[in-house]
């Protein structure tokens, strides 16, 4: 019988474990990677990356008490660098109403200075309103949610009742629905809708030169924490800035168990990899105990038959890895195109498996998984050391 005849099986084999591992791997940073980044970007449509608050606001999502627009990192936000774009704002709690429903809303008002660029991506109907410092403006954002609930469209007329902590009967608004967004958060959706900040002025009777917050975009995602301790220190002591991860700490406290998920999964795949590359290198060079007694025999070093080996083991890994990588981005582009793969929105934020490829990191990963491997594999390789040249031409 053929000594290739047991080693060509045991090789496909291992290069179909390498290339499903590292297909798993791929996907499973992407879908992490996906996750976490479109959750960020929900979040962040809500509120920006930091806020800047009253310091005794104490993290509610009202407006508890005013603060004034003459602040130095507005009006010079270029002096900071963890300002890359900021925005005044104001909330406050009411109902909306179609004549016979009630939904509880929160009115978050902005000006003409808000960026809309994150928040146009999830209008699914009508128009993204437009608010000027001179002219009162009723349209209103709501989303799919409060427009089903209520029967709504865009166009259509609604009121709003509020109340204010010195008038004891609800303030009425007329509103006009100039589009419907829908970011699939329900405690969000279930919520909030955009207005006019001069309308929560109104409703409050404060001046032009009031407002309820900032609402911040940093340069960089990656240092928000570092970006928020040096606007503390910057601001008025009766101010605090708040970063979206203090204002929403279970959320980010499971987003952060994707990065361990993801290195739970290449951990364990790594070891099946490294169990299956290990026996198929014993099997080869058990099969080709003759050849490596010859190879002694005529000189060669131990050193220089391992290399020989290795290298081996390297082309089967590095076909594995092809095809693997091959395979994962096929998988991503055509869910980035027809979002075949699904989930759950009320457990997961999401609608479609949002898969996010990052070359650089693609790069790394295969490049690790290929060094470990090979590193691994010098432990079986060495059962070359014990191969006696002597015993070998004996045998033959």
């Amino acid at each position: 019988m053929d000594k290739d005849t047991v080693s060509r099986p045991i090789i496909k084999m291992a290069v179909g474990t390498v290339a499903l591992s590292i297909f798993v791997m791929l996907l499973s940073v992407a879908a992490g990677k996906g996750m976490q980044a479109k959750i960020r970007e929900k979040i962040s449509a809500f509120s920006g990356h930091i806020l800047v608050l009253p310091y005794n606001n104490n993290h509610s999502r009202l407006t508890l008490e005013p603060i004034s627009l003459h602040q130095d990192f507005y009006e010079h936000p270029s002096a900071y660098p963890s300002i890359k774009h900021i925005a005044p704002y104001a909330t406050i709690g009411g109902l909306l109403s179609n004549r016979k429903d009630f939904e509880g809303i929160i009115l978050k008002g902005v000006g003409p200075d808000y960026d809309w660029s994150v928040f146009k991506t999830y209008l699914k109907k009508g128009r993204i309103p437009r608010f000027t410092d001179s002219v009162y403006n009723d349209s209103i954002l709501i989303s799919a949610y409060l427009a089903s609930r209520l029967r709504l469209d865009t166009g259509s007329p609604v009121r709003a009742y509020f109340l204010r902590k010195d008038s004891g009967k609800p303030l009425v608004r007329r509103f006009k629905v100039a589009g419907i967004y829908q970011t699939d958060f329900e405690d969000f959706d279930k919520t909030y809708i955009w207005g006019d900040l001069r309308h929560v002025r109104r409703l409050y009777a404060w001046s032009d030169t009031l407002t309820g917050g900032f609402e911040i975009i940093t340069p960089s995602w990656d240092h928000i924490d570092e970006e928020t301790r040096r606007l503390n220190h910057s601001i008025d002591p009766q101010l605090r800035a708040l970063s979206i991860k203090q204002l929403n700490p279970y959320l980010f406290d499971w987003l952060d168990m994707f990065d361990f998920n993801i290195y739970l999964i290449i951990g364990i795949l790594m070891v099946v990899v490294a169990l299956n590359m290990s026996v198929m290198l014993l099997v080869l060079i058990i099969e080709r105990t003759s050849f490596i007694g010859v190879m002694k025999t005529l000189g060669a070093r131990d050193r220089s038959i391992v290399g020989i080996f290795l290298l081996l083991a390297a082309r089967i890994m590095a076909a594995g890895l092809l095809i693997g990588n091959v395979l994962a981005l096929a998988v991503i582009l055509l869910q980035q195109k027809t979002g075949f793969l699904t989930l759950n929105p009320e457990t997961y934020y999401v609608r479609r498996v949002p898969l996010e490829i990052d070359f650089l990191y693609w790069i790394k990963l295969n490049v690790f998984v290929l060094l470990i491997i090979l590193v691994v594999l010098i432990l079986p390789a060495a059962y070359i050391l014990r191969i006696s040249p002597a015993r070998v031409v004996k045998y033959e």
